[in-house]
């Protein structure tokens, strides 16, 4: 009866109240509770294991299901373009604001792993992508290298065809299994933000959770720029548009996706929205579902960048110019490989983190408020969604510009989904 009541219980909160009984416990016991940090040792642990097999198999099955959409081939690589330009500005927008916020504040953390400062030139760093052995790059975790090559073995599957069916079959079914094993690992969040927050306020003290209300307005900040000047400036710029119609259309899905945190769950109101908006059923049909797949300027581009600059300040880690790059690339290459993947944000946290050298202790503070940002994350992600269905639309004869401008709006209901 009891391991039923706890079924039931949504998984945000039963990692809120993992946190509010960690910090509790930390400041009962005081340095006392630092014999929990092995709860914590054990959840980041797990989740360094999935990334390396996680990104290649995701990255590899993202190349080839484009490669299949033969008869869209043009519309596939102009949607992926779009794409990755709003998740470059996406990362980059975070930067600028996680740069000029003092999140930190007093707060200084100490890493269990200190972090080598040894900084490559530009053209070293390029050389550094290139894994010489792709076996020790997936064994070491090197995420880049893991990225360029999974890349090129999606991109050399396409091109070989049908002899190499049965490795696609193999990877796609990789993939599937690491999606699982994410969901399972996943599963063990509530406990390792417990024994993470126990040991940090046992070992800090209870000021630790200040900084927290400045990060989630970063996040605000940075998604509500993204949104407004990004989306509607290509609209009107690219597309040739009224961003102000697009937004009265684009408001009841964005409110869905607000309200349900899910990219997939608001998938009917978007697909609809775009719809009354003139985006053709036929291109709608593909983009959307696409989008919500692989379009994750939210989870891919702001949060890490804001979390990562936020992480570094709560350690004192000073970060450098080289830093925000690989952030950036890091950010944008990767979330659109792994944007399907369940608890994506995490996972593209932890590359992110592990790229620069900063500590994943930390995620256990994100963790813990990840629905409040999940909201904003999840609306970003959807109306980016619908503005690149507009734009590329609109490029391709797919949208009909009457019924953009009319006053058809479609209603939606909130429905109840996990992201």
């Amino acid at each position: 009866m009891i391991l039923q009541t706890i079924s039931r219980i949504p998984f945000w909160q039963k990692v809120l109240a993992g946190f509010i009984l960690g910090a509790l416990v930390g400041v009962i016991l005081g340095e006392s509770a630092t014999v929990l940090k092995p709860l914590g040792d054990l959840f980041i642990g797990a989740i360094k294991m999935l990334v390396a097999p996680l990104v290649f198999c995701a990255i590899v099955v993202s190349i080839t299901s484009l490669g299949s959409q033969t008869s869209l081939k043009r519309l596939s690589l102009k949607t992926l373009g779009m794409f990755m330009l709003t998740g470059t500005i996406a990362s980059l927008i975070g930067l600028a604001v996680g740069s000029m916020i003092d999140m930190g504040g007093t707060m200084q953390l100490t890493a269990t792993e200190v972090r080598e400062r040894n900084i490559p030139g530009f053209a070293q760093v390029l050389l550094d992508m290139i894994p010489v052995n792709p076996f020790a790059s997936l064994a070491e975790g090197k995420v880049l290298q893991i990225i360029v090559f999974a890349a090129l073995v999606g991109i050399a599957i396409n091109k070989v065809g049908e002899k190499a069916e049965a490795l696609k079959r193999t990877i796609e079914a990789g993939a599937e299994v690491m999606f699982q094993l994410t969901r399972m690992v996943l599963k063990l969040t509530p406990i390792g933000v417990f024994g993470l927050m126990a040991w940090v306020v046992g070992e800090y003290g209870l000021s630790t959770l200040l900084p927290l209300g400045k990060f989630i307005g970063a996040i605000y900040i940075a998604a509500f720029i993204h949104i407004i000047f990004v989306y509607g400036g290509l609209v009107k710029f690219v597309g040739g548009l009224s961003p102000l119609q697009f937004f009265r259309k684009a408001m009841p899905a964005q409110l869905v996706a607000f309200s349900t945190s899910s990219s997939f769950g608001t998938l009917p109101a978007s697909t609809r929205a775009v719809e009354t908006m003139g985006v053709s059923k036929r291109y709608s049909a593909f983009v959307m579902p696409l989008g919500a797949t692989m379009n994750m300027d939210g989870c891919g581009g702001i949060y890490p960048a804001i979390a990562a600059i936020f992480i570094a300040q709560i350690y004192n880690i000073p970060l450098d110019t080289l830093d925000y790059v690989m952030i950036a690339v890091t950010a944008t290459v990767a979330s659109v490989g792994t944007a399907g993947v369940p608890g994506s944000a995490m996972v593209m946290l932890t590359v992110t983190l592990g790229v620069i050298g900063l500590p994943l202790e930390g995620i256990a503070f994100i963790a813990a408020i990840d629905r409040i940002i999940d909201m904003i994350r999840t609306a970003t992600n959807v109306t980016g969604d619908m503005m690149t269905a507009v734009v590329i639309g609109k490029s391709e004869n797919e949208l009909d510009e009457a019924q953009f401008y009319s006053n058809d709006t479609q209603d939606v209901t909130p429905v109840s989904s996990q992201q």
